[in-house]
C-alpha cells in the first residue's frame, strides 16, 4: 500500500537507485521501515536506524524473508552527548516525519559528495491541523531549505498536503562534490 509520505521517495526513486551502491542508504528514524523497504525491494542496501527494537525486528524479518539488502541499527539518535552518525558515510539519507535539529550537522557530513538527502517533515503551519504541534518537532518556514543552502536543491516544497491534511516541508538535495552516479561502462 502506498503511503502519502512515499510519494516524494517514489518521485525521486531513480535518483536514489542510481547512486553508487557501495555505500548504503540510511533510513533515519525509520519506524516501520516502509520507505527504506521500497529501496531494499529495488536492490538498494539500506541501514534502518531506529530506537524501537520491535520495529527493527519486523524489518529484519522482511529483509530476511525477501532476501533484500539491508541491516538494522538500534540507536537512540537523540541521546544527549552522543554522536551516532560520527564517522559514518552513506550514499543517501532518507528521513520522513522526524525532526531532531542537533542531528543535522552530522547528517550533512554523513552523506558522501554527490550523495542525496530525501527529507520530509512537518512545519509550524501544521499546528492548525492538529498533531504534531510541539514546536520542537516542527520546522520553521524556510528552515529545511536553509539547512541545505550549500547543496544542489533538486526539489523543494513547503505547504499543505492532503489525505490527511498536513503542512510539510520536503526536499531532495544533492551534496556538492564528486559525481556519485552509477556508471554502466
Amino acid at each position: 500500500m502506498l503511503h502519502t509520505d512515499q510519494k516524494l521517495l517514489l518521485d525521486y526513486l531513480d535518483l536514489v537507485t542510481g547512486l553508487d551502491q557501495s555505500l548504503p542508504v540510511l533510513d533515519l528514524a525509520c519506524g516501520s521501515g516502509r520507505n527504506g523497504l521500497v529501496l531494499a525491494q529495488q536492490g538498494v542496501p539500506v541501514v534502518f536506524a531506529d530506537r524501537s527494537v520491535a520495529d527493527l525486528d519486523h524489518i529484519k524479518r522482511q529483509l530476511s524473508e525477501n532476501a533484500w539488502p539491508g541491516r538494522t541499527w538500534q540507536v537512540d539518535l537523540e541521546q544527549p552527548g552522543s554522536e551516532p552518525l560520527a564517522g559514518l558515510q552513506f550514499s543517501a539519507i532518507i528521513g520522513f516525519r522526524y525532526l531532531h535539529r542537533p542531528l543535522f550537522p552530522a547528517l550533512l557530513n554523513a552523506v558522501i559528495p554527490g550523495g542525496l538527502v530525501v527529507y520530509e517533515t512537518f512545519t509550524t503551519e501544521n499546528r492548525r491541523f492538529g498533531h504534531p504541534n510541539n514546536l520542537d518537532f516542527l520546522l520553521n518556514p524556510g528552515e529545511l531549505k536553509t539547512i541545505f543552502r550549500d547543496w544542489q536543491i533538486v526539489f523543494y516544497f513547503e505547504g499543505d498536503l492532503q489525505n490527511p491534511d498536513r503542512n510539510m516541508a520536503q526536499i531532495v538535495a544533492r551534496k556538492p562534490g564528486l559525481d556519485n552516479t552509477r556508471r554502466d561502462d
